[in-house]
């Protein structure tokens, strides 16, 4: 999991946007800051550029090898189409009857609930922290849809923007918040990997949990005051 914020985003233009949930994967190339090298080469492995290269580069090795023959490589476009098919839609991603053999319909419907369980309360406890009474706070965790690989998640906090009333933007967490989130939302039974199959089942990347500031309890603004 990786929480983007202006901290630790490099890209800061990809930061800007104009409609909540502002989604990254496949939309703007997210380089983690301060992130270990698993969770950049994870990243770098997303790029789809890459990954076509990555599986046409035997056509590449057989020309260089059998060099008689290169021009006849060359020309077979649709075996080198047949092969990134094969990687990509057969080898990375399931086939909608394996989605569907994940998750049962109880256990997704079990692990739905719990996310959003935890997002409403990651939410409150951030804006009762925050003490904001207007507008609304999003949180939005989203996936790579790459099934046979380690997951891939992005979790950011967005807002509509002063008090409900300006521009959208991605919250700036603080260290406390980041790391509440990082105890919180991915704890068992909702693992990251329990994540992603309940991801893989409803065929969204994207979830979104919105909480209206004003509806905070009262009893919550007042535990935040004595400490996040």
């Amino acid at each position: 999991m990786f929480i983007i914020t202006p901290k630790t985003m490099k890209n800061r233009a990809a930061l800007e946007f104009r409609q909540i949930p502002r989604r990254f994967l496949g939309r703007s190339f997210v380089w983690p800051r301060g992130a270990g090298w698993r969770m950049k080469a994870r990243v770098v492995f997303e790029i789809e550029l890459l990954r076509y290269l990555t599986a046409l580069a035997p056509f590449a090795g057989m020309a260089l090898i059998w060099r008689d023959s290169a021009l006849a490589i060359a020309q077979a476009p649709a075996l080198m189409a047949l092969v990134l098919y094969a990687v990509e839609m057969r080898f990375l991603r399931l086939t909608p009857a394996a989605r569907a053999t994940l998750l049962d319909d109880a256990t997704r419907d079990r692990l739905a609930d719990l996310l959003a369980f935890r997002a409403r309360g990651l939410l409150t406890r951030i804006g009762a922290g925050r003490r904001l009474t207007g507008g609304a706070l999003f949180l939005v965790v989203e996936q790579s849809e790459l099934a046979r690989v380690a997951p891939l998640t992005f979790v950011t906090v967005q807002s509509e923007g002063a008090e409900g009333g300006g521009r959208p933007e991605i919250i700036d967490l603080t260290e406390a918040e980041q790391m509440l989130i990082r105890d919180t939302l991915f704890a068992p039974p909702l693992t990251e990997a329990a994540m992603q199959k309940l991801t893989l089942v409803c065929k969204d990347t994207v979830s979104v949990t919105r909480l209206e500031m004003r509806a905070i309890p009262a009893h919550d603004r007042m535990a935040a005051l004595t400490g996040f």
